[in-house]
């Protein structure tokens, strides 16, 4: 660590070093001429003087002009900065010409600096993986290095250790701080058998892990991968400011020829340097470069805020379309609702207590692994259940089996009536599944299991009302009535159940023929894919890492929270606005000089201030992102 730490301190001097060299000639030059100007007895020794300031500087700048024009890029801003020196060099202003390429090489460490810290803080993030992993060998735990451990490995996991490497847990449960990748400040409970990822902190107990991706491809090295080549992808507005540069480049340079050439003709007495001067500065004001810096910096600067909300986009591009999100399709199951079955009532027969109930239809639920018996198992663990015996599976109908030596049946309605069972009709209208029982050929009640609502769902449904979403729709494959049931409790007021995947597909498509509909379809990313693909936006629940969720959305929502979905658009209407501001700046200081400069009213000096100028105010703003 020290070292690494030794190593970018040094590069950090080695990349200052030409800017302190060129600003000590320039400082000692301008004091010279003011106060002992006998000093250059000759006009050569003052140019070798800011010769020696100019260099440091300006010498990489000249070799970048020529290596793009080679390329055929002639009107860059090395170009640009280049022309402009030389320029006031042959006119014998040096102080200025240096000082252009000096605040240009200072506004280039700034973005640098600028840039390698929002990177810096996206990486520390995201890339919390320990270098070493406690592997048991021979049941002893040995320090290891975490890329050479081997898919199949055992690891121990002390309290307090972050998980090195993504595996399965060995250990019967375990608490986990989640934080680094979701942004969850509640740990979160892992049974035996479930995924713990690299990154996690062991919170309550030491436990012990296999191993199943190898290091490099963890889904904490997954997602460090995606977010940092996100800025790859870039935005409208980045796009169409490197297009608008290439043009409004070129008509800058013929503005400054003509600002030399034409006086000559229409002012008397014409002076050749002082319009040569007067073009130098309309070249310098004109460089693009705070537009070209601040812009993808912004960008990077939403895409590194969303990260740390747990949000992770795909690109720059992906800000822009969520600006413009005005419709929001979502499932249901995993995306407002947990995805996961619970008991939500026991109603026992009269005579019959809620314990024994339980009790009998627990004994039967251990010979199954169905979602529903593990969610009535999972239900007061404090109530005792029997020994089933003689336990018989009835296809689509429940189970068979001897409790206590009393005939038990549980499952659905349907095995009831196969039995001749006659059982309340208040049953059949219950419209959440349930898991009914009879006991020695009597109903014996009955326990009703649905999906829990997300605690923060109606919440998030609010602050899309709130963003100016127009229009909120949810689509799912569960019953049309608990589809429904669930929309009106988070007040949303258009709602379709029943639906296969095919069929979310129609919605999607009848949603789609409104040209004016920007929308964004959030799921899990792997049923939904078809749906995901047509919305303008696919945004998936990332259900902890899930590789179909990664590869398949645009958005990936690391906290499974709905309330996310808001946040997100949130984060890309501030960058925008952020975006647009830093546009409207560099237009209008830049418009301001360019006349100043024409009319002679403006010198170099106000030209390089005004330029990078606006470009350290606009790298300022976008650093507000964080």
């Amino acid at each position: 660590m020290s070292e690494n730490h030794d190593h970018t301190t040094h590069s950090r001097w080695r990349a200052y070093l030409p800017a302190i060299i060129s600003l000590t000639f320039l400082i000692g030059g301008i004091t010279i001429d003011k106060l002992v100007p006998q000093f250059f007895a000759a006009e050569w020794q003052r140019l070798a003087w800011y010769l020696a300031a100019y260099l440091p500087v300006g010498l990489p700048v000249v070799v970048k002009a020529i290596k793009v024009i080679v390329k055929g890029d002639v009107f860059s801003e090395f170009f640009l900065m280049s022309l402009a020196t030389i320029g006031a060099f042959f006119i014998k202003e040096y102080p200025e010409g240096v000082a252009v390429m000096l605040f240009y090489a200072v506004g280039e460490l700034f973005q640098d600096a600028a840039v390698d810290r929002a990177k810096r803080n996206i990486r520390a993030l995201l890339d919390v993986r320990p270098d070493t992993a406690n592997v048991l060998r021979d049941g002893v735990p040995m320090a290891t290095a975490a890329a050479d451990v081997r898919v199949g490995e055992v690891l121990r996991i002390r309290v307090g250790d972050r998980v090195p490497l993504d595996g399965k847990l060995l250990s019967e449960h375990a608490s986990f701080d989640t934080a680094a990748l979701t942004g969850e400040s509640v740990p979160r409970t892992i049974a035996r058998d479930g995924a713990v990822l690299a990154g996690m902190i062991a919170t309550d107990k030491v436990v012990d892990m296999e191993v199943t991706q190898p290091f490099g491809q963890s889904t904490l090295a997954r997602i460090l991968d995606l977010v940092q080549n996100a800025g790859k992808s870039k935005s409208t507005t980045e796009l169409f400011i490197r297009r608008f540069a290439r043009i409004y480049t070129p008509i800058v340079v013929a503005l400054a020829v003509s600002i030399v050439l034409v006086p000559m003709v229409l002012v008397q007495p014409y002076v050749f340097n002082d319009w040569l001067y007067r073009a130098l500065i309309f070249l310098v004001i004109s460089c693009p470069c705070a537009l070209v810096i601040s812009i993808p910096l912004g960008y990077f600067g939403g895409i590194g805020a969303a990260s740390r909300k747990g949000i992770l986009l795909k690109g720059g591009n992906y800000l822009d379309v969520l600006t413009k999100v005005n419709t929001v399709v979502m499932d249901k199951t995993g995306t407002l609702t947990e995805g996961v079955f619970a008991v939500q009532a026991v109603e026992p027969a009269p005579g019959m207590s809620t314990e024994q109930l339980l009790g009998a239809v627990k004994a039967m639920e251990l010979h199954s692994t169905h979602p529903i018996a593990q969610a009535v198992l999972r239900y007061q663990p404090d109530v005792a259940s029997g020994e089933a015996t003689n336990v018989e599976e009835i296809s689509g109908h429940g189970m068979r089996g001897t409790v206590q030596g009393r005939e038990v049946l549980v499952g659905n309605a349907k095995l009831l009536r196969k039995f001749n069972v006659s059982y309340p009709g208040s049953v059949d209208a219950v419209e959440d599944t349930i898991v009914v029982a009879a006991i020695d050929g009597a109903y014996a009640g009955h326990l009703t299991v649905a999906d829990r609502i997300k605690s923060d769902a109606k919440g998030a449904i609010g602050a899309l009302n709130a963003l100016g979403i127009r229009q909120i729709m949810m689509l799912s494959g569960d019953k049309t009535s608990i589809t429904q049931r669930v929309a009106a409790t988070l007040g949303i007021t258009k709602a379709f159940g029943d639906l296969l995947p095919q069929d979310k597909v129609t919605k999607m498509q009848q949603v789609k023929k409104d040209p004016a509909a920007v929308v964004a379809f959030v799921g899990d990313g792997i049923n939904d894919a078809p749906v995901l693909a047509l919305s303008d936006v696919g945004i998936a629940m990332g259900g902890m890492g899930s590789d179909a969720a990664i590869e398949t959305a645009d958005v990936v929502l690391q906290n499974d929270s709905p309330s996310s979905i808001a946040e997100a658009i949130r984060i890309g209407k501030v960058t925008k606005r952020v975006v647009l501001q830093n546009v409207v700046l560099a237009f209008s200081v830049k418009a301001v000089v360019l006349i100043l400069g024409a009319g002679g009213l403006a010198t170099l000096w106000e030209a390089v201030f005004a330029d990078v100028g606006v470009a350290l105010l606009a790298i300022l703003n976008a650093s507000r992102m964080r």
